[in-house]
């Protein structure tokens, strides 16, 4: 397995234990998603060969940034399907935020807005860009969602953005919701 390979298999399985199933390492994740970075390196380095310095170049150099590492402990920023309390302090966002999906979810949104689904929190972007990038990982086409967020905070909606700069709401109602006019 080359290098590259290794670094992506250990960040996918670190994001599979950190987010959605930290028994499968033997971790336990605390209130606030935090869990030792000693224990979680003991779990790594027993299906990985990996060493403590791969695991710190992997969180360190996470396109996405997936992970905060802080105190010897390390916890994912957002996208868990497990409880937690990410202690985010809502924030007023910009006036508007993105979201990319594929063009087959349209029908569906255009009924019941953005939801979470089995996550804590619509992710949104503060740009087009990362919108499509995300958008371009979905199958088939895609379409970007252009989220009026200064209406939605004006009106009492509650925003959060996560240590990697990914911005978080509860859901997003359809009534703030239009396609950007720069999707394909």
């Amino acid at each position: 397995m080359t290098q590259a390979k290794l670094e992506t298999e250990v960040s996918k399985y670190m994001s599979y234990v950190l987010r959605h199933a930290p028994e499968a390492a033997g971790l336990t994740l605390d209130a606030e998603g935090w869990v030792s970075f000693d224990e979680l390196e003991k779990a790594l380095m027993s299906k990985y060969d990996v060493s403590r310095a791969d695991i710190i170049e992997i969180v360190e150099n996470n396109p996405k940034k997936r992970f905060t590492l802080t105190d010897n402990r390390i916890r994912a920023n957002q996208g868990h399907s497990v409880e937690v309390d990410l202690a985010l302090n809502p924030v007023e966002p910009p006036a508007v935020l993105f979201h990319g999906t594929s063009l087959t979810n349209w029908q569906s949104i255009e009924r019941e807005g953005l939801q979470k689904m089995q996550r804590h929190h619509v992710h949104l972007s503060a740009d087009v860009e990362t919108a499509k990038i995300v958008a371009t990982r979905r199958k088939g086409e895609y379409l970007i969602l252009r989220v009026d967020a200064a209406r939605m905070f004006s009106e009492g909606h509650s925003f959060f953005v996560s240590d990697n700069g990914v911005w978080l709401a509860e859901s997003v109602p359809v009534q703030y919701l239009s396609p950007d006019a720069g999707t394909p």
